[in-house]
């Protein structure tokens, strides 16, 4: 095919049940022959993988990327980021959460020269269905008070499913040790370093089938230190040249 549009990046771990589902989807929201899907895996015995290889002839453009940096979330995106081939890269979780109905409008905002195109479900419109409620209400006071307090674009930049340039992906250094704290430091420095950031209501969905990974103990103090960059003031040159 040639070059493609956008690079859909799908960290997977033992998501055997919600794959070829969310596949379907995805090709059912997209032209699926201006696009490529990256789903990118931990490990060789990952009950993704046999259900991708079952459906890979009804998906031409889909790739199963190895994480090439060690486990987790963090090192999954760092991989699919490296390997995208697409202008832009659209960030999907595999867990079918994500308002997939949004990828038009989210393609059309891409085009018409957004950096960062950011479903929230914390602006007029949006709504999160399910969840841990602690988990929904730090998520929700931490978007809506970099909004209110420090002009952030987004009132939701804690969500992972986030469309990017590649150009600005490529140019942020990439600094998380932790997981998917991952989509909060890119709106942050992206922000910060001026690029464009657009946001549209969007519903977010619990998953209904596997487990979760998050840990709400364990990963809060890595979303804080995003945060708190925040709400530093910022500086005149921070974008990269």
């Amino acid at each position: 095919m040639a070059s493609p549009v956008l690079s859909f990046v799908i960290p997977v771990y033992q998501e055997g049940e919600n794959i070829a589902p969310l596949l379907t989807e995805l090709a059912a929201a997209t032209d699926p022959a201006r696009h490529e899907i990256l789903v990118v895996y931990d490990r060789d015995d990952d009950d993704t993988l046999p259900v991708l290889a079952r459906v890979a002839d009804r998906f031409p453009t889909l790739r199963t990327v190895r994480n090439a940096h060690g486990g987790g979330a963090r090192n999954a995106l760092r991989t699919g980021f490296a390997s995208a081939r697409g202008a832009g890269v659209c960030v999907v979780m595999a867990d079918r959460s994500d308002d997939l109905a949004l990828l038009p409008r989210m393609e059309a905002l891409f085009a018409e020269g957004a950096d960062m195109v950011v479903p929230s479900r914390y602006m007029p419109g949006g709504r999160q269905l399910g969840g841990p409620l602690l988990k929904r209400l730090l998520s929700r006071w931490a978007g809506l008070s970099l909004h209110r307090l420090r002009g952030l674009p987004t009132r939701d930049p804690t969500n992972n499913f986030k469309l990017y340039r590649t150009a600005m992906l490529r140019a942020l250094p990439l600094d998380a040790e932790g997981g998917f704290d991952v989509a909060l430091e890119l709106t942050v420095k992206a922000w910060r370093a001026g690029y464009r950031i657009v946001e549209l209501p969007a519903t977010w969905h619990d998953r209904t089938t596997g487990r979760s990974r998050f840990r709400l103990a364990r990963w809060l103090p890595r979303y804080l230190r995003w945060y708190l960059l925040a709400l530093l003031p910022r500086g005149r040159r921070e974008r990269p040249t």
